[in-house]
């Protein structure tokens, strides 16, 4: 809520019964807090902090104790992404002098926003684990609490419907995908596994964890809407939750790979020499006694993971200590984002096949050739692209139609169409051509032109060749044209990148490098052809995600 003017303190009110400090009412746990001046304080100085609202009350609790000599503290909530923008385009009201958001991740947020005066990092002052938030009856079915379940059980249990608030403004949501990622690593496919978990994770990101609270079965607020059974939450909200909303108890299921949220405290520029003791004192107090008492009072641990204490009652969460994984650099997760971000958008894509008679060689170990278990890898990655996705696919050898190259052999269609016209039975049939070359450097540009007339806006437009050779069409331009070509169509406000994707120990990796750099894409190699399908995988959700 708003700030007080008068100086006048909201103390926070004690629910003795929980042993955990909130604030009763539909504004739960937005606080504000001053701390007077002396009587005798001529020039009294006040310092403002912003803080997200879960480590809001403690940091009410530290201030209204401060022995000040001239000055005052207040603190004022705000949601972490909108506080990162504000502090990089002010909206006119008073700028903090401290900033304490949920994580390190929100000051990252600021500084790459244009805000110069916040640091990248900062003391951490609390923690509060990322867990996967299940409902009871779930759990219950994997055997808790006699038995601890993980998030691949969760996640693989019959009927869970998993949510997930959007990583790209709350920090729960972007640490929450180290974890979804770490859950998939033993399956076969993990990049496939990944992207489709992923997928299920989209169909119900909402904006913040209340709306997915308000989505749980039995809720008092879920209105008769969908249920979501799992979703990434702090361990706090789940302890909060679980006190104010017993119909629909939460348990909350831990992840060692999923880094905490740290909630750091930043000092923001333009701090007066009045303001400096002041928040000198804030800072100490914190990180201090007086800090730890009153963080374990608001149901949030210490800075390292130490036993949760003060805690609720509450069966449904672990208060041992916990150690869990550092923060990534700021490039993994952009990496993640940039994949979550991917499975997200539709894409229009164009799809080259190599049909050339070397694809007849056969896989050892799988009484397949490598044209099956490329079109295999191809059928599969059909399911990894949203159904509102388009998608064209051809195959290409040498004088498939006539004079060309290529053929087509999907249309361009919704991948929904696709699969509701029998397609994948299509592909199924696709044979190589026996005495076919690889007409590579024709094939990959008419497709890239092809897909630069039809570039269209609010899509990820992309170009992927599938081949396990060179070019070996005498007859073809060179590959200096056609690096040439494909860099006079590059459009950075229209971009298509190419993908290629080598199979098996004859492909050309130089080569795909040197045509896919000249479209902004990445080449990738499976040696193996039997491990196409994970490469295929791996590179659509490092590149589009789908």
């Amino acid at each position: 809520m708003g700030r007080h003017s008068d100086g006048r303190r909201r103390l926070l009110m004690p629910v003795v019964a929980t042993g955990l400090v909130v604030v009763l009412g539909a504004a739960a746990w937005v606080t504000v807090s001053a701390v007077k001046s002396r009587p005798t304080c001529v020039q009294p100085a006040k310092v403002l902090v912003t803080a997200s609202a879960d480590v809001a009350p403690a940091l009410s609790l530290v201030a209204r104790d401060l022995n000040l000599s001239c000055g005052s503290v207040e603190v004022q909530t705000r949601e972490p992404a909108s506080a990162a923008e504000r502090l990089a385009m002010s909206d006119g009201s008073p700028r903090p002098q401290v900033w304490v958001p949920d994580s390190t991740l929100a000051l990252r947020r600021a500084h790459r926003l244009g805000a110069a005066d916040v640091p990248e990092s900062g003391a951490s002052v609390a923690s509060s684990p990322v867990v996967l938030a299940t409902a009871e009856d779930v759990v219950k079915g994997l055997g808790w609490p006699e038995r601890t379940p993980a998030w691949a059980d969760v996640l693989g249990a019959p009927g869970t419907v998993p949510g997930m608030s959007d990583p790209a403004r709350d920090a729960v949501g972007a640490l929450a995908l180290l974890g979804l990622k770490e859950s998939v690593r033993p399956a076969p496919e993990p990049a496939g596994a990944y992207v489709a978990l992923l997928r299920r994770f989209s169909a119900n990101t909402l904006g913040a964890e209340t709306d997915l609270i308000a989505r749980l079965p039995g809720s008092s607020g879920s209105g008769g809407t969908a249920s979501v059974t799992a979703f990434p939450a702090s361990e706090n909200s789940v302890l909060r939750h679980n006190i104010e909303d017993r119909s629909s108890p939460l348990v909350a299921v831990y992840a060692t790979a999923v880094p905490t949220l740290d909630y750091p405290f930043a000092e923001l520029g333009g701090i007066t020499p009045q303001q400096r003791p002041i928040v000198d004192a804030l800072r100490d107090a914190v990180l201090g006694d007086a800090g730890a008492d009153a963080i374990a009072k608001t149901g949030l641990r210490a800075a390292g993971g130490q036993a949760l204490r003060d805690r609720a009652d509450d069966p449904r969460v672990s208060p041992p200590g916990i150690r869990t994984a550092s923060l990534p650099a700021a490039g993994a997760v952009d990496e993640l984002l940039n994949q979550w971000a991917g499975v997200n958008l539709s894409a229009r894509v164009q799809v080259l096949v190599d049909v050339s008679g070397s694809m007849n060689a056969q896989v050892p170990g799988t009484g397949l050739n490598r044209m099956q278990v490329s079109m295999q890898a191809t059928e599969k990655a059909m399911h990894l692209f949203k159904p509102t996705t388009q998608l064209r696919m051809l195959a290409f050898s040498t004088r498939l139609d006539g004079d060309k190259d290529y053929r087509e052999l999907l249309p361009m269609a919704s991948v929904a169409q696709h699969l509701s016209s029998g397609a994948l039975d299509r592909l199924a049939q696709v044979k190589a051509t026996p005495d076919g070359g690889t007409g590579l450097y024709d094939s990959v540009l008419d497709t890239y032109r092809t897909a630069r007339r039809e570039w269209e806006p609010g899509r990820l437009n992309l170009v992927i060749v599938l081949t396990d050779g060179r070019n070996e069409d005498a007859h073809s331009i060179s590959r200096a044209e056609v690096l040439a070509e494909l860099t006079k169509l590059q459009d950075p406000h229209r971009p298509i990148p190419l993908i290629g994707v080598g199979i098996g120990p004859d492909a050309d990796k130089a080569e795909l490098d040197e045509l896919t750099a000249a479209t902004g894409g990445q080449a990738f190699l499976a040696p193996d052809p039997a491990k196409i399908t994970d490469v295929f995988f791996g590179a659509l959700s490092r590149i589009a995600g789908g």
